[in-house]
């Protein structure tokens, strides 16, 4: 069972999710499970958690499935969570890993995490474009919490 606003960013390379099993009040452990049944048979090899607390880790470890927890919320520093997740992600990306990242739910934060990507990536260079492109997969407009952190993201300098 595919996580609730599954959807592919890099198609056989990144996706993006809510929480598998839900959140607040929705989660359900069986659900969860299902869920992360179906995230090993897709073949992801690994996780990045968003969530403040590191809830669902332990159900990644019993499924022998690779997770990086980087909690992000609305009082972090935008600047300096980007900055240590971007260049894992792209580590990760890099390496031929196949990556499900996912916050509480797929709102304007994560949103605006990936669209901050792919303009940190260097795969979308104007973060507008980026911002409609993610719209446009998610299929749900970024307010302003994500559009903030894509002018965030558009701020860091990655690697060469």
């Amino acid at each position: 069972m595919a996580p609730r606003s599954f959807s592919w960013v890099l198609r056989d390379h990144l996706a993006v999710c809510e929480r598998p099993g839900g959140y607040g009040a929705s989660h359900r452990r069986v659900r969860r499970t299902e869920e992360i049944v179906w995230i090993k048979a897709q073949g992801f090899t690994t996780v990045v958690s968003t969530l403040a607390a590191p809830h669902n880790l332990h159900a990644y470890d019993e499924a022998d499935l690779a997770w990086r927890h980087v909690p992000f919320t609305s009082v972090d520093d935008s600047s300096a969570v980007l900055g240590k997740l971007y260049p894992e992600m792209r580590a990760l990306l890099g390496a031929g890993e196949r990556v499900l990242l996912h916050h509480n739910e797929a709102g304007d934060r994560l949103q605006g995490v990936v669209a901050g990507y792919l303009v940190y990536a260097g795969l979308v260079h104007e973060p507008a474009r980026a911002t409609a492109m993610v719209e446009r997969l998610l299929q749900r407009p970024i307010g302003p919490i994500g559009r903030e952190l894509v002018g965030v993201a558009a701020k860091l300098t990655a690697p060469t």
